[in-house]
């Protein structure tokens, strides 16, 4: 696929998305399974969980009060809100996302909730509407295997550029453990699906290396990924 299909493709199913009334217990049997607590889950707004993790990005960040964290595709600002309570009032917790329906919804959630450290712009990861140098920590969940595989690499340069010297990178993405067939990465469905863009874990390591990371650690957390299937019975 070209990348303006991709990001086409991309934009439809997570516009469906925001646009969903998804049921809570979905989102919320997601987020558990990947170490999310019953008191993190209860003290955000409940339209913010779509169930759309992959990982837990801020189980890993250790973020600290006053800091500045963005969050990559922020959707309707799960991780967000969360990351907001941990850097508390003297922090801020900004959101990127190039969905407008997403931004929407994370704006209302955010405006509902009456949580006022928090910003959400919009954005392609790609490009980052951020200063250099102006954060000191950056998460992502599950959205980086989305970018055209020849835009990752710009991606982890941008996250370089816009953390500050010392700052800290957290992901939580799928990858693969063997290149997929052409005929599936051109499948819509497994791409939009966070399958067919999945990179391999030495791609990864090294357009993060080549981007000025210095330690650079990817873990397989062994999450198993039927929760997905099994979380709407």
């Amino acid at each position: 696929m070209d990348t303006q299909t991709i990001y086409d493709s991309v934009n439809s199913r997570y516009s469906a998305s925001a646009l969903s009334s998804s049921a809570p217990t979905y989102g919320k049997a997601v987020a558990s399974a990947f170490g999310y607590s019953p008191e993190e889950l209860s003290s955000i707004p409940q339209e913010a969980n779509l169930g759309l993790s992959c990982g837990n990005p801020l189980a890993l960040a250790s973020l600290k009060a006053g800091e500045t964290v963005v969050d990559l595709g922020s959707g309707a600002g799960f991780d967000v809100f969360l990351a907001a309570r941990k850097v508390g009032e003297t922090g801020k917790a900004i959101g990127v996302d190039m969905n407008e329906d997403m931004l929407q919804k994370a704006r209302l959630n955010a405006s509902k909730s009456n949580i006022t450290n928090v910003t959400f712009l919009e954005g392609k990861i790609s490009s980052l509407p951020l200063p250099s140098s102006s954060t000191d920590v950056i998460i992502s969940n599950c959205v980086i295997n989305l970018v055209p595989e020849s835009e990752k690499p710009t991606v982890f340069r941008e996250i370089f550029r816009v953390l500050k010297p010392g700052g800290r990178l957290a992901v939580s993405d799928i990858l693969a453990k063997k290149r997929f067939t052409d005929e599936m990465r051109r499948d819509v469905a497994l791409y939009v699906g966070c399958m067919a863009g999945a990179s391999l874990k030495e791609e990864y390591e090294q357009w993060m290396r080549e981007a000025g990371f210095g330690d650079v650690m990817v873990v397989d957390s062994g999450a198993d990924l039927k929760i997905y299937m099994t979380a709407g019975e």
